[in-house]
């Protein structure tokens, strides 16, 4: 399979050229693509030498014994017959939460081999990272990685010259209106493919929606095969399954405990829901009231939306449990710009996931949004985040249709002159009239909104 470009490699190679760098945790779902970006990283060196605990179990034994990381490193290279050396290697360990001792000796590579090249990965990760505590403070970096962008997207299909000219544009400077059209009819692809990079890899080499969803069936499957791993005595696998289920089926709202198929106490539902946090499968959406920053201190704990790791997988998920992908599909390959955005039920998901995946890779980001949950209020605003030391709302809307009441509600009460109304418009700018004063509301499209977060702090 051809290599897909990904933001991550820049990062990487950063990583790699720095005068000193810490041993470093690319962290991820499973299959967004870590290993493949690591081993793209190896030809840049001299020798790569991958270590998989999974595939090589029989090595977790130099861990348990050995603590001297130069000493750890003659003996892989000895079994692997791979020179290890300083700044000609580069040394991966992947799924690295098969063995805590590997996870520990980055403590150590840090402290007494500095200028070796270390890179440590894993699917689930972040399980073996709760049981170690403290783990790695100041000594270790991490990166964080996800499905593919619409701008990657972009790139896989040969079109980086419109990604390009989405990075460029402004409200004074649009896209070009044809080239807007045809980004557009792109956009609609990226609904069904997704980020994934099997299913865009499948869809780039065969333009056959048939080819990306078996990937995508693949992806579902093996995360039902892992549900065992994430098991406690709290929550089992099968909680885990309807409690994704319901992810699924409760997309874009507050989240009810109660409509997760069975009998659960709250608790169990809390804790298989966090569960499925530490895996990357979902992303929490808080609450904010957002009156300033930071975000999370305003968060009402009672109002939480779960937002599902991709697109492309969601509409598999819909397809398989609850019978509707095919409504969904067609509306998506048929409907107008407005259709995609009101009645696809995606843009909400995608938004989210661009402002993620165009944040700072070295920042576990949140995502927040508002709601004047008041007695016969439904103002709700999609997203709130941080830009320029203050809040920015951002509201998904379809066309130029609809005032945007919230929206203005919310940059009223908050005493705000910059809003985001991002749509399949072109890039534009719509003025505030008095008494507002001075304040506008920004016209991004849905293709162009990870643009806002690379601006941005999240927090």
């Amino acid at each position: 399979m051809e290599y897909l470009s990904r933001h991550i490699d820049a990062a990487l190679l950063k990583w790699k050229e720095a005068p000193t760098h810490k041993p470093l945790l690319l962290r991820g779902a499973r299959q967004v693509g870590k290993s493949t970006s690591v081993r793209r990283l190896g030809k840049t060196f001299r020798h790569f030498l991958e270590i998989n605990f999974e595939k090589q179990p029989e090595l977790k034994d130099i861990f348990r014994r050995i603590r001297n990381p130069r000493e750890i490193c003659s003996a892989l290279s000895g079994i692997t017959e791979t020179p290890v050396t300083a700044g000609e290697t580069l040394l991966f360990f992947d799924e690295v939460q098969d063995c805590d001792e590997a996870i520990k000796s980055l403590w150590f590579f840090k402290e007494d081999y500095p200028e070796m090249h270390v890179v440590a990965a894993g699917s689930l990760l972040e399980f073996a990272l709760k049981k170690i505590s403290s783990f790695g403070v100041g000594r270790i970096r991490s990166l964080f990685m996800y499905p593919l962008s619409f701008d990657e997207f972009l790139r896989a299909g040969g079109h980086g010259v419109w990604a390009d000219m989405i990075r460029r544009a402004d409200a004074d400077n649009p896209v070009l209106p044809q080239v807007h059209n045809a980004i557009v009819e792109q956009y609609r692809v990226f609904n069904i493919v997704g980020g994934m990079p099997s299913s865009v890899a499948a869809w780039c080499s065969t333009n056959d929606y048939h080819q990306s969803a078996l990937e995508l069936q693949d992806i579902i499957q093996s995360y039902d095969d892992d549900f065992w791993k994430y098991e406690t005595e709290e929550v089992s696998a099968a909680l885990l399954r309807r409690t994704l289920s319901s992810v699924v089926a409760q997309r874009g709202r507050k989240f009810i405990y109660s409509k997760v198929e069975g009998d659960h106490r709250a608790s169990e539902v809390k804790a298989a829901l966090d569960l499925l946090v530490n895996a990357g499968l979902v992303t929490p959406v808080g609450m904010s009231s957002a009156h300033g920053l930071p975000l999370g201190s305003e968060v009402n704990p009672k109002f939480t939306k779960y937002m599902f790791i991709d697109q492309g997988l969601l509409l598999r998920m819909l397809g398989l449990e609850f019978g509707d992908q095919r409504e969904l599909r067609e509306n998506i390959l048929t409907g107008n710009a407005a259709d995609l955005v009101n009645k696809g039920e995606l843009a909400e998901l995608i938004v989210g996931q661009e402002i993620l995946k165009g944040s700072d890779p070295m920042i576990k980001p949140s995502l927040y949004y508002w709601e004047n949950i008041s007695r016969g209020s439904d103002a709700e605003v999609d997203y709130v985040m941080p830009l320029g030391g203050k809040v920015l709302p951002v509201e998904v809307k379809a066309g130029t249709s609809g005032k945007m009441k919230s929206l203005r509600m919310f940059m009223e009460s908050r005493k705000l002159q910059h809003g985001v109304r991002t749509s399949l418009e072109n890039f534009g700018r719509l003025p505030i009239p008095a008494p507002a004063g001075e304040s506008f509301i920004e016209i991004i499209p849905i293709y162009g909104i990870s643009r806002l977060s690379a601006k941005s702090t999240m927090q």
